[in-house]
């Protein structure tokens, strides 16, 4: 594993043309005040602090103070107000992420750790290439071909390249707020070899590139922005249909109280207010109709995700039938171009 890993990181890194950082925070889901970073075994892992660096050997606990991070570490406490860690060089460094009890994920790249008022902000500074290869692992369909994965690929990466500024202090998050992102897939694997095959590849509109927008299932027709109450900023997305989700529609229902079903008005907006409300899977997508009940209001839909840009249904079904990921793109970026990442 150890040598998978190193060639695959090494594969990506070899592209100095394209090197790019972005800045993730992960796991910030749990809104932990713990965590625990771990160095991988045969890697080189150094921290510094209040002008101190230190190599790190053994699991290190960084714990909120109340306004500090807490740094314990072979039986000492340090209270800092921020953490940096890399590989000694400042590159990126091997190591652990975990949020005892509920999940750990191991990362290439380099760590900061910083205290808000009620959580510790663990973010990982990633080579843009490590990320897009760890996003389309997260984000695709299980078995998706392999040019849906570049297809993925594409869309991902664009959205790193332009879609900066929802967050303070990070770039993104590995939420679907911005994009999943797991670990980095091991070399070989479809999703390392569909980001190295379209290594600096991005979508782009009119010249600018855009941040590309893709859902899960899209109920046979994505949406326009303007169709879902979103301004139009740097791509105007058109309505495309998909014949595969069209023919082999993703169903669901829901009954709503009457209140709960006046607050749904058809904007994306309205859907994720009435999602954080009730439950992430009440209404999983946009395209539905409603019908009055005795009391309530039941919800019948097609699709999952806003329908916005790449459907990602649609786009493996496209694979399986011969489509390249030029095409794939092509159907749901209408007037868009595929570009080097300038």
């Amino acid at each position: 594993m150890k040598v998978v890993w190193s060639v695959f990181l090494f594969a990506l890194f070899a592209v100095p043309a394209q090197a790019r950082d972005v800045r993730i925070q992960v796991m910030g889901l749990f809104h932990s005040k713990l965590f625990v970073i771990t160095p991988v075994a045969g890697r080189v892992l150094e921290c510094s602090a209040n002008g101190k660096r230190w190599a790190v050997h053994e699991p290190m606990r960084l714990q909120l103070d109340p306004s500090v991070v807490r740094i314990v570490r072979n039986g000492e406490a340090l209270g800092v107000a921020a953490l940096q860690c890399d590989d000694g060089q400042n590159g990126p460094a091997e190591f652990v992420v975990a949020v005892p009890g509920k999940l750990s994920r191991r990362y290439s790249g380099k760590l900061e750790a910083m205290p808000s008022k009620t959580e510790l902000s663990v973010v990982i500074g990633m080579e843009m290439e490590v990320a897009v290869a760890s996003i389309v692992a997260a984000e695709s369909p299980s078995g998706a071909p392999l040019e849906a994965l570049k297809a993925q690929a594409v869309a991902a990466r664009s959205f790193l390249a332009a879609g900066k500024g929802r967050h303070r202090g990070f770039d993104f998050c590995d939420t679907t707020h911005c994009q999943f992102l797991r670990q980095p897939p091991v070399a070989g694997s479809p999703a390392a070899q569909a980001a190295a095959e379209t290594v600096g590849m991005v979508l782009a509109y009119q010249g600018q590139v855009f941040a590309a927008m893709y859902s899960a299932s899209c109920g046979g027709r994505t949406h326009t922005l303007e169709e879902l109450g979103i301004s139009v900023r740097d791509y105007p997305y058109f309505a495309v249909a998909c014949d595969y989700c069209h023919q082999h529609p993703e169903t669901w229902a829901v009954e709503l109280s009457a209140e709960d079903a006046a607050a749904l008005t058809g904007t994306e907006a309205s859907r994720i207010k009435l999602a954080r409300k009730l439950g992430w899977k009440t209404v999983p997508g946009n395209s539905y109709a409603r019908r009055e009940q005795s009391g309530s209001v039941l919800i019948e839909g097609t699709g999952k995700g806003h329908g916005i840009g790449l459907c990602q249904r649609g786009a493996a079904d496209m694979a399986k039938k011969g489509a390249t990921f030029q095409q794939i793109l092509a159907l749901y970026y209408p007037n868009s171009a595929i570009r080097p990442l300038p």
